[in-house]
């Protein structure tokens, strides 16, 4: 007997979101990159694709200079992983961080 009680679907806004928000609460990160004066960068800084049941995320940040850029990038792809993947148990694919700006008021 199948005991399948339906199909669950994840809006790509969901994750969007996801990833947006997990990002913005990063320490380090002073605020998301937007496509003002930048061609390439999405509206608000994050792009969220599927393919086959795998995310893959491209996010934009302007961090603050306190920190390690690098570091912060990093700490960025780890969190936004463990987010999605907590929140909705999809596999994420690769998470591209680019940097646009460093925020020297923050």
């Amino acid at each position: 007997m199948d005991e399948s009680t339906g199909k669950t679907t994840i809006a790509p806004s969901v994750l969007h979101t996801i990833a947006k928000l997990t990002t913005l609460a990063t320490p380090g990160v002073s605020r998301l990159s937007t496509r003002e004066g930048l061609a390439n960068v999405p509206e608000d800084g994050v792009k969220v694709s599927v393919q086959e049941d795998k995310i893959e995320v491209e996010i934009y940040i302007i961090p603050g200079s306190e920190g390690n850029v690098r570091l912060v990038a990093q700490e960025v792809q780890k969190r936004v992983t463990r987010a999605i993947t907590e929140m909705v148990g999809m596999e994420v694919a690769r998470i591209d961080v680019h940097v646009t700006d460093i925020d020297l008021e923050a």
